[in-house]
């Protein structure tokens, strides 16, 4: 009503509430690129590492074309050079890492019951740092684009033997990649150790949630050696440093040392994801409780120490002391252990349970057998006689790649499959996902089995071409075509992910029958994850939940039927 001034007031009988203009609400892409959910900041992640996995791929085809054929000159040598440093730091550093915390990201805060991470800013701040430093790579292809290889080993990379700017935007965008990834595993470590439910203790945590803590520690242990790393080479190339310069005082030791400890970081944080996704997956597509859990639990921290520690098996034909390199070869077989109980944990698990092998169940099957491959072939490597005769030969890479596909690629999509319900509230399809494990299964040993056996015949690795009469032609022939195989069966998933966001089945909360916490909450989860936050008593909080609200519905139906309710 209004009064005779023409001013409105409101009348004492009948409330209401007045607004002048019902505020605008911003561009969902505004929103979701500077959102403080951590919801929203893994799925960034994880679409923006599936792209940049599409574009390793190409890159690896086309090195892969090159070497179809001896003596091929479809691609000159300095271009084969910037394909491969581009190409390997494309696929380590802005997609095997990022995709397992994008992962993380999303699915951890759900599963201690938390409703949210405990700096959503910083988190926010890592994700564009990641962003930025894939950006800062590829438009280097507008002026001068790496070609150091992947990690950059001076003295290849001083000014003396590459004077462009190349090395430099290398350093930029694998440092700000690592800043970002580091800021982030200090945001989900906090959240782990202040924000888990009531009652979650460390032991009660989820397979995956632990392998997110332990990968976390294990970023914050070997992501500041390689910003050392990185920070020390930059002083080298432009404000006469001696850090790595053998002429004054320095040693490029040093830098191959600190690179890879952080590259043998990475290669762990293919295998932890993995670990924890599978260790999830198979118990609920098994029917059954994982085979002993704690066995599983302490293997997820046996490996990073162990694995790490065993650095030096990447410089075994570098001039270190002898005792350091049994040493680090002790480090390697000692893998066996951990890795030995886990594999016989997920068999045991499978062994006799009523399995349901839908999508994610797939992929994790193709991702135990294909980890087995690689595990193996890297296991042989670790006795030093064998690695002096394969260090420098495409069977090193063969075997890093098996790894690479098992872990960061099968295990990955076997948690994508199984959390992207939980993601959009719809599955993703079946049809397309049993095609694309049937072509990456097919295509990962196409590739990699003849590269293994061209690194037997002595194929060096890095190298633009090979020549006739050395007994290679078929053997690269084929690996050429499996790559393509391989990457089609990889881009079939993406496309079906993709497709599914908006098209596919639509699905309640818990589509699995699981039993961790985060299928207690919506499909797609409100931004508060959770209305009510419940009391956790074991390690499948969500079997106590059902049993529960059974208990009740019975105690319900006994008291309406008039019998006594104890």
């Amino acid at each position: 009503m209004s009064d005779g001034n023409g001013s409105s007031t409101l009348s004492p009988h009948r409330p209401e509430l007045v607004s002048d203009a019902v505020p605008s609400r911003r561009p969902r892409w505004i929103e979701l690129t500077t959102s403080g959910d951590h919801k929203d900041q893994g799925r960034l992640m994880i679409g923006a590492s599936l792209a940049f996995l599409v574009l390793g791929l190409v890159e690896f085809v086309l090195m892969r074309a090159q070497l179809a054929v001896p003596q091929n000159t479809l691609i000159e040598p300095i271009t084969f050079d910037r394909l491969l440093s581009v190409g390997q730091t494309t696929l380590i550093v802005l997609f095997a890492v990022p995709f397992a915390i994008g992962l993380f990201t999303y699915v951890v805060p759900l599963q201690i019951g938390a409703r949210g991470t405990a700096f959503p800013r910083l988190g926010s701040f890592a994700l564009w740092l990641y962003l930025s430093a894939g950006a800062a790579l590829y438009v280097s292809f507008a002026y001068t684009p790496p070609e150091a290889n992947f990690n950059a080993l001076p003295p290849l990379s001083e000014p003396a033997f590459i004077s462009n700017n190349g090395v430099d935007v290398w350093i930029t965008s694998v440092g700000l990649a690592v800043l970002g990834m580091t800021l982030q595993a200090l945001n989900l470590t906090v959240t782990l150790r202040r924000m888990r439910a009531p009652g979650m203790a460390w032991r009660r945590l989820a397979p995956f949630s632990f392998a997110g803590a332990v990968s976390s520690w294990l970023l914050l242990a070997v992501g500041p050696l390689m910003l050392a790393a990185l920070t020390m080479l930059e002083i080298d190339r432009h404000f006469d440093g001696v850090f790595f310069d053998a002429g004054e005082g320095g040693a490029p030791i040093y830098y191959q040392h600190l690179s890879w400890i952080f590259f043998t970081g990475c290669y762990v944080l293919m295998l932890l994801p993995a670990i924890g996704a599978i260790s999830e997956i198979v118990p609920t597509f098994s029917g059954k409780p994982l085979f002993s859990r704690g066995a599983v639990l302490a293997s997820m921290v046996a490996i990073p120490v162990l694995g790490v520690l065993a650095w030096m098996q990447n410089m075994f034909t570098a001039s270190i002391p002898v005792g350091w390199l049994y040493g680090a070869m002790l480090m390697a077989l000692l893998l066996l252990l951990p890795l030995g109980l886990t594999f016989y944990n997920w068999l045991a698990t499978l062994a006799g349970g009523a399995i349901r092998l839908r999508a994610p169940m797939l992929f994790a099957l193709g991702a135990i057998s294909t980890l087995a491959f690689g595990l193996a072939g890297e296991l042989i490597q670790a006795v030093i006689p064998v690695n002096w005769l394969l260090a420098d030969t495409v069977a090193a890479t063969a075997e890093t790649a098996y790894v690479l596909v098992g872990g960061s690629v099968l295990g990955g999509l076997a948690a994508l499959h199984y959390w992207f319900p939980k993601m959009t509230g719809r599955l993703m399809g079946e049809s397309m996902a049993g095609l694309s494990l049937l072509l990456i299964l097919v295509g990962v040993h196409l590739t990699f089995i003849p590269m293994f056996l061209a690194g037997l015949e002595g194929q060096p690795v890095d190298a633009y071409r090979f020549f006739e009469g050395q007994g290679l032609d078929t053997y690269n022939l084929i690996a050429t075509i499996g790559s393509v195989v391989l990457s089609i069966g990889i881009l079939v998933s993406v496309i079906n992910a993709a497709r599914s966001a908006s098209r596919g089945v639509e699905v309640g909360p818990d589509p699995w029958h699981g039993e961790t916490l985060e299928w207690y909450a919506p499909s797609p989860p409100p931004e508060h994850n959770f209305d009510v936050i419940p009391d956790v008593r074991s390690a499948e909080p969500l079997r106590d939940i059902r049993d529960a609200v059974l208990a009740r519905e019975g105690s319900s139906e006994q008291a309406e039927q008039g019998a006594p309710v104890a």
